[in-house]
């Protein structure tokens, strides 16, 4: 049986994550307030920053960057994109 959260991306009832995304206080903060379908998005728009961007997840710069970044998209505040990218066409 899955579990629903009231997601802060989309202000809704949504299916919630099974479990914390990350350790400690804030995994539990995404646990509660964030749900699979905004998680996911994230995690593409993640991907897409550390590979145009070149970016090193061994420098705590870059993480507490993305960091950053997470809590704007899940905020719906403007977040960095990567810059060139063009979706696949349908």
């Amino acid at each position: 049986m899955s579990r629903t959260v009231f997601c802060r991306k989309y202000q809704k009832e949504l299916d919630g994550l099974d479990f914390p995304p990350m350790p400690g206080k804030k995994g539990q903060e995404l646990l509660e307030t964030v749900s699979k379908q905004a998680w996911e998005e994230w995690q593409a728009q993640q991907t897409m920053l550390i590979n145009e961007k070149h970016l090193s997840l061994m420098d705590p710069n870059t993480r507490k960057y993305l960091q950053a970044q997470m809590e704007r998209f899940f905020d719906n505040e403007p977040f960095d994109k990567a810059e060139g990218y063009v979706p696949p066409e349908q």
